[in-house]
């Protein structure tokens, strides 16, 4: 964890977004870089850009998607992703809610520059050690795309 909390502080350092780190992570972890999904995960950035859904929820299930999702015509997501996504987003909801008042953007920084810099990088590394923790329970290796 404490490697991963070192990385989230370093990417967002260096100005990417929650959604974007917790995808650069898992890339890195799989030894693969892909830019343009990094690039297209900015569109999360902000809550959607308006303050709505917060970052790190719509990038950790996109994050699960990337192990659990459909790839092609041959082969379908698998049945494990949808009960991942709904704990993730199910806890996602209860911790932030209870801590922040929601799970919007809005709700969590309170459009203050501290609690960007404070709340938004510790809601990343939990959301990591979190998606972690659902993959493994689902039998994926976080370091491998295709873990079943």
């Amino acid at each position: 964890m404490q490697d991963d909390s070192f990385r989230v502080m370093e990417l967002a350092l260096q100005g990417f977004n929650c959604s974007q780190i917790l995808v650069l992570i898992a890339l890195e972890a799989q030894g693969r870089e892909n830019s343009d999904l990094v690039r297209a995960m900015s569109g999360l950035l902000t809550g959607l850009g308006c303050g709505r859904i917060c970052g790190a929820l719509t990038g950790g299930c996109c994050v699960l998607g990337m192990y659990a999702g459909k790839d092609s015509v041959e082969r379908n997501a698998d049945s494990h992703l949808t009960p991942m996504l709904s704990n993730f987003v199910e806890w996602f909801e209860t911790e932030y809610t209870a801590r922040f008042g929601g799970i919007n953007c809005s709700d969590i920084v309170r459009d203050d520059a501290r609690n960007r810099m404070t709340r938004c990088p510790a809601i990343t590394i939990e959301t990591l050690a979190k998606i972690k923790e659902l993959l493994e329970e689902s039998d994926y290796d976080f370091t491998r795309p295709e873990s079943i």
